[in-house]
């Protein structure tokens, strides 16, 4: 049975499931940095995440199918992630690093067709492969291995997860603190360094260490203006989410625990909707096999 969001932020595992995916979505993006960026910030999450679903979603019977601007540009506007022209613009952006291609014969027609890259395909697996990974951590489960040897579950899972997740305002618009980073350009690859270095052996009750902090090599790495990043870290640093050991000097960087909880309480809500729609898929998979 899948677990519930409530049971994983209860389970005392769970903070350190968090963290392998942190250093997986950092590894990704040392392998791929454009095409991690597509992730790391919220906005650009849900668009990635519901365009991918839409070319899955694709009936050969229904030529209104399938991922176009339009279908894509009603998805999200309906939920007010973004406006069309920030869809619109996405689309493009994606075209012109070649993330998505033009489907076959569709390059002059109406409406146009889009469909992934096979490195796009590549990233995709790898973002769901790493989530079950994190999740077999905290029960022995064997989910990763058995999506591996079967990725044609892909087609099954990938669309509940981005389905469920845009729909569910618990996901879709995230918690003040966490807003504050996610909502930003790369803000998500930030979080994530953050959470993958912080020492859990901390004895401070409200803050956790995260070590020494460059903001000029930080920024560099994550392909964002250094100007960016402070004021992200001062805006949060208000907030009381992080703030510096070594003031004036700043160089060395604690998270608050307020933070981090909440940001697990957030995650615990994709994390579900993960494992619920692989439990799903595979059941699909079994009824099939009988």
């Amino acid at each position: 049975m899948a677990f519930t969001a409530e049971q994983l932020v209860g389970n005392s595992s769970f903070l350190m499931s968090i963290r392998f995916l942190a250093g997986q979505m950092r590894g990704m993006f040392d392998a791929g940095p454009r095409l991690a960026r597509l992730l790391a910030s919220h906005q650009r999450w849900l668009l990635t995440q519901t365009a991918y679903a839409l070319h899955l979603e694709y009936d050969p019977r229904d030529p209104t199918s399938g991922f176009t601007a339009v279908r894509l540009t009603g998805r999200i506007t309906a939920h007010k992630v973004a406006s069309r022209n920030t869809v619109l613009a996405f689309i493009e952006e994606l075209y012109t690093y070649r993330f998505i291609t033009h489907t076959p014969g569709d390059e002059r027609r109406r409406p146009r067709h889009f469909e992934p890259a096979d490195v796009s395909h590549q990233g995709m697996f790898a973002w769901i492969h790493f989530n079950l990974g994190a999740l077999d951590l905290l029960d022995g489960g064997e989910r990763a291995a058995f999506f591996q040897a079967n990725p044609s579950l892909m087609r099954l899972i990938q669309p509940r997860i981005a389905r469920h997740c845009l729909e569910d305002a618990a996901w879709r618009e995230p918690p003040e603190q966490v807003a504050l980073f996610l909502w930003t350009e790369a803000g998500g690859l930030v979080v994530d360094n953050f959470i993958a270095r912080m020492d859990m052996e901390s004895s401070e009750p409200d803050r956790l260490s995260v070590g020494r902090v460059e903001t000029r090599a930080l920024a560099a790495d994550f392909m964002m203006s250094r100007t960016h990043l402070q004021r992200l870290l001062a805006k949060a640093a208000q907030r009381g989410c992080v703030g510096w050991q070594d003031e004036p000097r700043k160089t060395h960087l604690w998270i608050s625990r307020d933070f981090v909880e909440e940001y697990c309480a957030w995650q615990a809500v994709k994390f579900a909707y993960v494992d619920e729609a692989f439990e799903w898929a595979k059941a699909q998979i079994d009824e099939m096999a009988i």
